[in-house]
């Protein structure tokens, strides 16, 4: 019986860190992406307020001064193509919000980054005997279930898993 349940917690630890390791790929394959939107969203939207801020706080005294810094003929001229920039930066800003909102990304990495401390805590907690193998098999379930969108690594990816079977590295590649 001690033998059986060795080898459960065996198998549970390697099911676990291969969880693990599908997690970890995922939020290395995407957390720069999201990141990157975001950022570029932030650098959209602030110069939508740049774009509007000189004709709104400088009003026709701006416009004067740029279009005679710019040698234009028409002030209007300024106007325009300020007010186009301004269209233009929103709208893109407006474009990667809105995908990234469809895609429910920001949420998605979340519950990922979330998902793999609970396994983290989990894995600690089995290895160590600190949970019975059928309680943390609940708690596996209820953690996986969290992020369905998560699609397991194929076996060569991760190794073959477990004690006596190759150990993992802290982002699930086999040593």
């Amino acid at each position: 019986m001690a033998d059986e349940d060795e080898y459960l917690r065996r198998d549970l630890l390697a099911r676990i860190e291969a969880r693990r390791a599908a997690v970890v790929s995922f939020l290395r394959e995407n957390r720069p992406r999201i990141r990157r939107r975001a950022n570029i969203t932030i650098v959209l939207t602030s110069l939508a307020a740049l774009f509007t801020a000189g004709p709104a706080f400088g009003g026709q005294t701006f416009a004067d001064s740029v279009q005679s810094a710019l040698g234009l003929v028409s002030d209007s001229l300024v106007w325009r193509t300020l007010c186009l920039l301004a269209l233009l930066v929103s709208v893109s800003a407006a474009i990667l919000t809105n995908l990234a909102k469809g895609q429910d990304e920001v949420s998605r990495l979340g519950a990922a980054e979330a998902a793999n401390a609970e396994l983290e805590g989990l894995s600690t907690m089995v290895q160590y005997g600190r949970l019975p193998v059928q309680d943390a098999v609940k708690l596996y379930q209820e953690y996986s279930v969290k992020i369905p969108f998560i699609e397991d690594l194929p076996a060569y990816a991760v190794g073959q898993a477990g004690p006596g079977h190759g150990e993992f590295r802290r982002y699930g590649r086999p040593r």
